[in-house]
C-alpha cells in the first residue's frame, strides 16, 4: 500500500513539472502575433503593430489615444534567451517620458506556448500577458495582473487586424 502511495505521489510530482516546464522555444514560434492590430476600448483607441520574426527577434509598437490625445506609448522588444523568448516592455508617457529605468525594462520570459498561443509571466510573477490568435482576423491580448491586496484583475484587449 505504501509502495504505490509513493508510486501515485512520484508520478503525480513528475507529471507536475513537466507540465510548468516549457520546452525550448524560439521567436519565430511567436510568428502568428505578426501585423498592425487596432481596436477601441474604455482607456482610448489602441494600435499595437508587431513586425515579423526577424533573426533572434521581434519587436513591437503600441500607443493607446484618447481624445486625440496620447495616453501612453510602449515599446517591446522579444529577444531570444538561450533556450526560450524574452519581452523586454518599456511604457512611455507624452513626450517619450520613460516610466521604467533606462537601463531595466521589464522582463517577461515566456512560460506556456500553445498553437497561435504564448503567456509572457513578469519576473515578480505579479503580471501575465497572453497572445492568442484566434482567428486570422482576430488576436486577444489578455492582461491579468495582481493587485497590492492579492486579487488577481484581468483585461482583455480584443483586437482586429488592420490595413
Amino acid at each position: 500500500m505504501k509502495k504505490a502511495y509513493l508510486l501515485i505521489l512520484f508520478i503525480s510530482t513528475i507529471t507536475l513539472s513537466a507540465s510548468a516546464q516549457l520546452k525550448k522555444a524560439s521567436v519565430n514560434d511567436l510568428a502568428f502575433m505578426a501585423g498592425k492590430w487596432a481596436l477601441k476600448h474604455e482607456w482610448g483607441d489602441m494600435e499595437e503593430f508587431w513586425g515579423q520574426p526577424m533573426g533572434d527577434n521581434m519587436v513591437s509598437t503600441f500607443r493607446c489615444v484618447k481624445d486625440g490625445k496620447v495616453v501612453f506609448y510602449e515599446f517591446m522588444a522579444i529577444e531570444q534567451s538561450d533556450s526560450i523568448p524574452v519581452m523586454k516592455l518599456r511604457h512611455f508617457n507624452k513626450g517619450s517620458i520613460g516610466w521604467e529605468d533606462k537601463d531595466k525594462p521589464y522582463l517577461m520570459p515566456v512560460i506556456k506556448l500553445a498553437k497561435n498561443e504564448v503567456v509572457f509571466e513578469s519576473l515578480d510573477k505579479a503580471v501575465l500577458i497572453t497572445y492568442k490568435r484566434i482567428s486570422p482576423l482576430k488576436m486577444d491580448c489578455i492582461l491579468d495582473e495582481k493587485g497590492k491586496d492579492g486579487k488577481w484583475k484581468r483585461d482583455v484587449f480584443a483586437y482586429t487586424l488592420s490595413k
